[in-house]
């Protein structure tokens, strides 16, 4: 089936579910239900807030309505008779929208409103499905028989802020997921059921990682061992970043409003920034790093004989995102970004960019993570010279084909300042997550008058690149809990080695080899609880622990050990040396 004609299927069982509601709670009104990757869903005020149970009831309602041949029919109002009608229905959401459609244009309208009702401001589409009106651009299926009533479930409820915004009533969102086949839908389900255990959120309360609080939403907490994981990313990252000729950098986290200014980001983004005043003037909190890196760049007189510069900054950056989109890891609003800056000559364009592609290759690898480029070239509202954007754009591609791994191209969708490579990386599940991104900027070097002396001894601009690998690194960990299932390999696990002692007698030698393989490297734990020791290893189990030894009488006299390995039925016994070996081989090797 093609892919337009399940959406139109999609965003039809969007409008069937809300008639179903309708029906069900006559007093419902309805925010907007666009269709998203797999289903849709609908935000929904009900007065009385329905339960998990309820969704059920209105699946049930839904697939008989499926049934019923009812019709989707469309026509057009001017938009202040559509007002009224819906005033009248007592449907405040759409009118909301409509007013901003009138008076504001689309400017008011998010891309999920605009995408429902349109950006017609004269006249506006409406739809009727049985008893049920809504303000849509439509299209839809002709009738409700079109659509596959094996294919429907209704998956789960959650608030919402009307249009994002936490000073807004909170809604009730419903999501839904719809397939052409049972087939597809009962695959996608036994997904769903893979992800749900796979959910960052879930792992990081039940191993301790990291923790969420009303008192500061969109804002993590990292417990000890979360703190360990992070600590051992950065170890990495700043290994392989000292052996590919990176310096690394900090600037700070608040800079004055002149400065943001003239980065464009006062004019362009400030809606996203967090302000303040230091003796009564402006000043923000950074979003992004790049305006501090082109300070430090512009002290120094520099030659083309020191170019490339490549700086790393891993920098703590604070966006301010809308509530209703804030998701755990994966959209905060404080984050620590992995962030670089290689300032270079064009000529050297080809190089700094081949040699991104093998770091994040390097880095990727390591986590086991495939992935997929793409580049994206020059959109219509852009700044720079033809002359320019072709030699951009034609680095990137020498580049990418002597990378020789192939990618997609994207006409048009690079950023206005200049063309750029995307990294989209794929985890256990086949979900892709767009991290890497490689950026020509042709834009900050000229606002901020950055040059070089060349070799007939002018001052010309720099190429510029920005660059990140994890992109945000609380993001970058939310996709690897998820990845590994909470089952992270042995470098990176927060606690590598648990030691069960068998009785009281056990434990103070269970501490003292604790310290032996703390001394050596090696983060270990002891369990020293009142339990049986069946309890014990059950217990570390759930906690994802890679080894765990019983710590007994031959293990204390020093004997072979007998090691639990995470996942596997079968034991290790060997001595404690070729044991304590063999896991400072697999930290070492990050295996």
């Amino acid at each position: 089936m093609e892919n337009k004609n399940i959406e139109l299927q999609r965003h039809s069982m969007a409008h069937l579910v809300a008639t179903a509601i309708q029906k069900l709670y006559p007093n419902a009104k309805f925010g907007v239900g666009p269709i998203v990757e797999n289903g849709f869903y609908y935000d929904i005020d009900f007065g009385n807030n329905i339960i998990e149970e309820d969704l059920k009831k209105i699946e049930k309602q839904t697939k008989k309505m499926i049934s019923q041949n009812l019709k989707f029919e469309r026509s057009e109002m001017k938009i202040d008779e559509a007002i009224k009608y819906f005033e009248k229905l007592g449907q405040i959401y759409k009118v909301e929208l409509l007013q901003d459609l009138k008076s504001k244009g689309t400017t008011r309208l998010s891309d999920e409103e605009k995408n429902e009702i349109g950006e017609q401001v004269e006249n506006v589409s409406i739809y009727k499905t049985g008893d049920f009106v809504d303000l849509c651009r439509g299209p839809h299926v002709e009738t409700s028989k079109e659509l596959c009533v094996d294919g429907l479930k209704l998956t789960k409820l959650a608030g919402a802020y009307w249009r994002g915004k936490n000073e807004n009533p909170q809604l009730q969102r419903i999501y839904g997921v719809y397939f052409a086949t049972s087939e597809e839908l009962n695959k996608y389900l036994e997904f769903l059921a893979e992800a749900e255990k796979r959910d960052h959120k879930k792992l990081g309360k039940e191993l301790g990682l990291y923790s969420f609080h009303d008192v500061g939403p969109g804002f993590p907490f990292f417990k000890p061992k979360g703190t360990v994981i992070l600590n051992e990313l950065m170890k990495y990252w700043r290994e392989v970043h000292d052996r590919a000729g990176y310096g690394e950098v900090r600037t700070p986290v608040i800079l004055s409003r002149k400065l943001w200014e003239q980065s464009g980001h006062w004019e362009n983004y400030r809606e996203n920034m967090y302000t303040t005043k230091i003796d009564g003037e402006d000043y923000a909190i950074k979003p992004m790093n790049c305006p501090g890196g082109m300070l430090l760049y512009k002290e120094d007189l520099h030659s083309y004989r020191d170019l490339p510069l490549r700086w790393a900054e891993v920098g703590l950056d604070h966006r301010h995102e809308l509530s209703g989109v804030l998701n755990g890891l994966f959209r905060v609003r404080a984050f620590w970004q992995d962030d670089a800056h290689i300032f270079m000559r064009p000529d050297q364009i080809s190089d700094e960019i081949l040699g991104v592609l093998n770091l994040a290759d390097e880095i990727y690898t390591t986590f086991g993570l495939s992935y997929h480029l793409e580049l994206s070239t020059r959109p219509k509202k852009s700044i720079g010279t033809d002359e320019a954007w072709e030699s951009a754009t034609n680095g990137l591609k020498d580049a990418l084909e002597k990378y020789g791994k192939g990618y997609q191209l994207n006409e048009g969708d690079g950023a206005f300042y200049g063309p750029k490579i995307d990294i989209h990386v794929k985890d256990a599940l086949g979900r892709t997550w767009q991290c890497a991104t490689i950026q020509l900027d042709m834009n900050l070097p000229e606002r901020f008058d950055l040059n070089y002396v060349n070799q007939k001894g002018e001052n010309v601009r720099p190429v510029m690149i920005h660059r990140v690998i994890f992109g945000s690194v609380e993001r970058f960990l939310g996709i690897i809990v998820e990845h590994y299932t909470g089952n992270f390999p042995v470098w990176l696990a927060p606690t590598q080695i648990k030691l069960v002692a068998v009785s009281e007698k056990h434990v103070d030698g269970a501490y003292k080899l604790k310290e032996e393989l703390r001394e050596l490297g090696v983060r270990a734990e002891v369990d020293s609880a009142d339990e049986t020791v069946g309890n014990k290893i059950r217990k570390s189990a759930k906690e994802k622990v890679p080894y765990v030894v019983v710590v007994g009488d031959k293990e204390l006299e020093g004997e072979n050990w007998t090691i639990r390995v995470r996942g596997q039925e079968d034991q290790l016994v060997m001595s404690k040396n070729d044991f304590v070996e063999k896991i400072l081989q697999e930290i070492k090797n990050r295996k």
